[in-house]
Parts: C-alpha cells; structure tokens; sequence
C-alpha cells in the first residue's frame, strides 16, 4: 500500500508544514487578541500548530510524532508568532483573522492527516476521521486554554468541514487519482464549507423547541 502512496509521503510533508505556519497564525492572532504577553503569543502559537498532529501521529503509532522528531515545527511556530506579534494591526484588517486563517489550518491538516493515515494502513473510513481529528486538535487545545469553548462544539460546520476535506482525499485515493490534485480539492472544499458557514450563516440543525 505504501508504494502506490509514495508521492502523497512528500505531499504530506509539505501540507504538515504549511498547516503548522497557518495555525500558528491563527494561535497567535488569538493571543494578541487577548492581549497576551510575547511569551504567551508565542506558546499558543507553539501549541495550535502542532496539537493536532500530534494527536494523529499518536493514533497511527507514528513515533515520535513528526511534530517532536524534528525543530521544523517549532521554528515555523515560532516565527509566525513572532510575525503576527509585530504586524498584528494589519492582521487586524481582516474581518476574521483568527476565523480565517483557523479555517486554512482546519483544511491542510484534515488534509494531511488523512493522506497520512492512508500512507500508513490505516481503512480508508478511520483515515478519514483521523484526517477529522488531525484538523480540529490545534483549534479545540487553542481554544482550551484561552478558556473559550471549543469552537467544533459551538460552531457551525467545523468538524463536518474537516470530514469532507478528508472524504475527498478518500475518493481520490479510492479512485486512483494523483494525490496532490485530491489534496488539492479536499483542502478547497474544507475551505469553502467552513467559510461559507461564517460568512453565509450555514449551519447544521440544533436539537429544541423550534419558535418562540
């Protein structure tokens, strides 16, 4: 199974990457936001980089998780941190920064994860929700400890976005398809849906009384 994967191994590779520079983003934008000191923007950075990862490396005994094995990780934290620390007025002109760049984050690891998940043997349903776990892990521990519910319990079309990312890498690997063009289109829709969810109100149905 792994040969026919091997290009989705350096795609994996990359999307971790860029996944972790995003995240951070979005990490730290919160911390400014919150008015957090240096030190503090730069460990949530740190952690809502590299949570979800983790957390996927674990479960597909993937060890030591890539996140740990290598300084890459931490560097890109650490300078996206620090960037967002000295430029954060004109993050600030975004509508969302924090949504936004969440959302980015949300769909190249749901992305990743699954890509990885596959790669290593994983059935192409648990890859897909690992690929799922692998994008919410860095928003969920973010949100943890700026003591915010996590957003995938709250908001609308996070986790399902995550999943559908996921499923259309699952169809492409199902499919023979090239894998960078199926992560490609995982990422888009991932992308689409969660945005589209916080510019266009789409939202999934809630249990309750309906009316007033």
């Amino acid at each position: 199974m792994l040969t026919g994967l091997q290009p989705a191994v350096v795609l994996v590779n990359a999307l971790d990457l860029i996944g972790t520079f995003v995240f951070a983003i979005s990490g730290a934008a919160l911390g400014v936001q919150r008015r957090m000191d240096l030190f503090g923007v730069l460990v949530l950075a740190f952690v809502t980089a590299v949570s979800g990862g983790i957390l996927r490396d674990v479960l597909i005994g993937a060890l030591p998780p890539a996140s740990v094995a290598s300084w890459h990780n931490l560097a890109l934290a650490l300078v996206a941190g620090l960037l967002v620390f000295q430029f954060h007025p004109l993050l600030g002109r975004l509508r969302h920064p924090v949504q936004f760049f969440d959302a980015a984050g949300l769909g190249v690891f749901a992305v990743a994860g699954t890509q990885k998940a596959l790669a290593h043997g994983i059935n192409w349903p648990m890859a897909a929700v690992l690929g799922m776990i692998s994008g919410i892990g860095g928003g969920m521990a973010r949100d943890v400890l700026t003591a915010e519910v996590p957003t995938v319990l709250v908001a609308n079309i996070y986790a399902l976005a995550a999943l559908a990312g996921a499923m259309a890498v699952v169809a492409g690997y199902q499919f023979g398809w090239p894998p960078t063009p199926a992560a490609l289109a995982g990422v888009a829709l991932c992308v689409f849906l969660r945005l589209m969810a916080l510019y266009r109100g789409w939202k999934l149905p809630v249990a309750g009384p309906k009316g007033g």
